[in-house]
């Protein structure tokens, strides 16, 4: 192909090098730390990205990502310990209100919304809690926990209120808070109920920090003697 005939080529038809799609999974990558995308949307564009041969096929992969170095418009992130965050995470509907493990196991984490009250019991079996990411219906809620030769483990962020009331007859409530003050602007979290050979333990957690992606199966060098 001649210079003139290569100038004529629109842009998105020419051949993408490895550089181009290594750029491509980078901006990728920070999407996903970034919360904008989730895991299995990054998984999807990640072997789109060594897939792709032109331009025009890698675009759409970071289409709907801002540029690099652009400040993106973005509603409040509703942080732990955020006092002009906390009220926009206050209010609605629960997204769930029991949770059941007999000789088995439960898990809530991530983005929910924790209804006015919520009732777990774990029966040979454990639970699992975690309010570090969640909403709350209501500025006050209950946990109702019910653990039977079994435990149950609520996870509160810093600046959260908890007060634990539970009763245990051969097993415990146990309480490891950080006796930092609360954020008046956070939700109160009651935890109450029952253990009896079994423990409910409420303690308090930083939120996590985005993990590094790890390297996919197909990604790297191999899928790359495709292209």
């Amino acid at each position: 192909m001649s210079d003139d005939e290569r100038a004529q080529v629109p842009l998105p038809e020419l051949r993408a090098s490895d550089a181009d799609r290594e750029r491509v999974v980078e901006r990728l990558r920070d999407g996903l730390a970034e919360g904008r995308l989730d895991m299995e949307e990054f998984e999807e564009r990640l072997e789109a990205a060594y897939k792709s041969r032109t331009y025009a096929e890698l675009e759409p992969l970071t289409r709907d990502l801002p540029a690099v170095g652009a400040t993106a418009p973005q509603p409040p992130v509703p942080a732990a310990g955020s006092g002009t965050a906390w009220p926009a995470r206050i209010g609605g509907g629960g997204t769930s209100s029991t949770a059941v493990a007999i000789m088995s196991g439960f898990q809530r984490k991530g983005r929910w919304t924790v209804p006015a009250r919520f009732d777990a019991v774990a029966f040979w079996g454990g639970g699992e809690l975690d309010l570090r990411e969640a909403d709350f219906a209501q500025r006050e809620v209950v946990i109702n926990c019910v653990a039977i030769m079994g435990g149950i483990q609520v996870i509160v962020p810093p600046g959260v209120a908890v007060d634990v009331r539970g009763i245990g007859i051969m097993g415990g409530f146990d309480q490891r808070l950080s006796g930092e003050r609360a954020d008046p602007d956070a939700p109160r979290v009651i935890v109450t109920g029952f253990a009896f050979w079994g423990g409910v333990d409420v303690r308090v957690k930083q939120p996590k920090a985005p993990k590094a992606p790890k390297r996919l199966k197909g990604e790297g060098p191999s899928l790359r003697k495709e292209l």
